[in-house]
């Protein structure tokens, strides 16, 4: 994959994540898009070693990132999490902001991306965080 395409399945998953959200919540979703990313906890199990893996991202986040400072964060040596989970978190009057919760092992084989049978290369689209109290068809504020 290359930094062209991710950048594509990020702006395509983030419409998609953006869409889906609206089903759930009043709040009006803005498509000036900023981002949360947050590094899932890793294995370096041995059955895992056709996988690049960064143990020093482990739980980690960086926050309140541009579409192509989280290309630049996250394509590495020509490879990309092998999952990334959307969703949209909240928004404000200029932008909705999206988690993108990461996997912690990296490939550059499609095959690979948990997601890819969609064309979303390596992304879930998820709903948002639902209210405890959230009731079916109910919408909610973000």
């Amino acid at each position: 994959m290359t930094k062209i395409e991710f950048l594509f399945h990020l702006q395509g998953a983030s419409f998609q994540a953006l869409k889906f959200a609206e089903n759930y919540v009043k709040t009006e979703l803005k498509t000036n898009f900023r981002y949360n990313v947050i590094f899932a906890e890793s294995t370096n199990d041995s059955n895992y070693s056709e996988f690049d893996i960064y143990e020093e991202d482990c739980g980690k986040m960086k926050l309140d990132l541009t579409d192509e400072e989280v290309v630049n964060l996250l394509y590495r040596k020509g490879k990309v999490p092998i999952w990334i989970d959307i969703n949209v978190l909240k928004s404000s009057r200029k932008s909705t902001t999206f988690n993108l919760l990461c996997a912690g092992r990296y490939s550059d084989e499609k095959e690979k991306f948990y997601y890819n049978h969609n064309g979303s290369g390596p992304f879930g689209v998820k709903s948002p965080k639902l209210p405890i109290d959230y009731k079916e068809g109910k919408k909610f504020k973000l």
